[in-house]
């Protein structure tokens, strides 16, 4: 990029299960471009790629997150053969992942939130305490931020590195998608999965920055807006579930864009507004120096292939995990060799979104679509 002034670089990403290897591909791909963070955060799978890149050093991420994705997936399956993948992920469990509760959910004993469901993530909490250095997550340089539902209020929770000490029960109360996924206590508090309320954490890294130098966020998404009108049962699950899902991280980034723009045209006027306007609780947040600083959101969107199913989300055969981590690794490659992404300027004041990874003409872009 043109900018010249050090910028602040964070990583968001976004929920979504088995996608999540796109992720991890686009991560990898950006450390070998130099393209570092000073904070991660995530939702569901993004908060278990996230914790795997906060809790390791540079050299060692790579290695962690192949390592991860590669217990995490079968060798059965192939591309386009999906149901063979997601057949096993049901029946068997996904390796280092989850696996079948015995007995049953639905025959299980009632009075224990953290045995109610159809999967036991005990392998999840193992593979998180062996390839995630969690002192390093809480001490080290990279920021990290998680989200999760509380189950007994319905209210969206952060758990944030630079508040409290986070281990591998934060993680995984991330991800605890129900029925498939347990409640986890964490402080006498049940949590599940903090997609039901918000799929991606962009408000948090916004509202929360520290100081107003250039912020520079990479936003790798698990479901696109955009797609062909479906013309089978099987296509009709996943247009819909791609629509659920972008929807949400499309008006989170539309009200940080407005509320941004709204802080830049303060600070414009500041010198004419009343000084007892300037103090009120609802506009002094909005002229603090760090509230307009630059921002540049960078999106990457994972775009669903033709013979995928609503069950995208849940293949964790070896095959599907390859082809999604490939193509991040790729979209990385096409967006920073991409003549606007070379040509942006990170200092220049305002929030700027750039999508340079989709084939559309960019005359008929539109940088809200999510």
């Amino acid at each position: 990029m043109a900018g010249r002034m050090k910028h602040r670089t964070a990583f968001v990403l976004q929920g979504g299960g088995a996608l999540g290897a796109y992720q991890a591909g686009a991560a990898c791909r950006l450390a070998e471009a130099g393209v570092l963070p000073d904070l991660v955060a995530g939702i569901s799978i993004g908060a278990i790629n996230a914790a795997l890149i906060a809790g390791n050093p540079p050299e060692r991420r790579a290695d962690r997150l192949t390592r991860f994705w590669g217990r995490a997936t079968s060798a059965t399956g192939w591309p386009g053969l999906s149901a063979l993948g997601t057949g096993l992920a049901l029946t068997a469990g996904a390796p280092g992942f989850f696996a079948p509760r015995f007995p049953p959910a639905p025959f299980a004993l009632a009075g224990d939130p953290t045995r109610a469901s159809y999967y036991d993530t005990a392998p999840l909490r193992r593979t998180l305490e062996d390839l995630v250095d969690f002192d390093l997550l809480n001490d080290g340089p990279v920021r990290l931020v998680v989200g999760a539902t509380c189950v007994a209020t319905g209210n969206f929770i952060w758990f944030d590195s630079a508040e409290q000490r986070i281990g591998p029960e934060h993680i995984m109360a991330s991800g605890a998608l129900p029925p498939g996924f347990a409640a986890v206590e964490i402080d006498g508090q049940f949590y599940w999965d903090g997609g039901l309320v918000s799929n991606t954490p962009l408000a948090r890294v916004i509202e929360t920055r520290a100081d107003p130098a250039p912020l520079v966020i990479w936003q790798v998404d698990l479901f696109s807006a955009r797609g062909p009108v479906p013309h089978s049962v099987w296509q009709i699950e996943a247009r819909e579930k791609d629509i659920r899902f972008s929807s949400r991280t499309r008006a989170i980034t539309n009200r940080m864009r407005a509320t941004h723009d709204l802080a830049a045209a303060l600070q414009a006027h500041v010198a004419d507004l009343p000084e007892a306007l300037k103090a009120d609780p609802a506009i002094a947040p909005l002229l603090a120096a760090q509230a307009n600083g630059p921002v540049t959101l960078i999106h990457l969107i994972y775009r669903a292939k033709p013979y995928e199913t609503g069950a995208k989300d849940y293949d964790f055969s070896h095959a599907a995990m390859q082809a999604h981590w490939h193509a991040g690794a790729a979209d990385v490659v096409r967006c920073l060799t991409h003549p606007a992404m070379k040509a942006h300027d990170t200092a220049v004041a305002g929030m700027r979104i750039l999508d340079l990874t989709d084939d559309a003409d960019p005359k008929e872009k539109r940088d809200d679509r999510g």
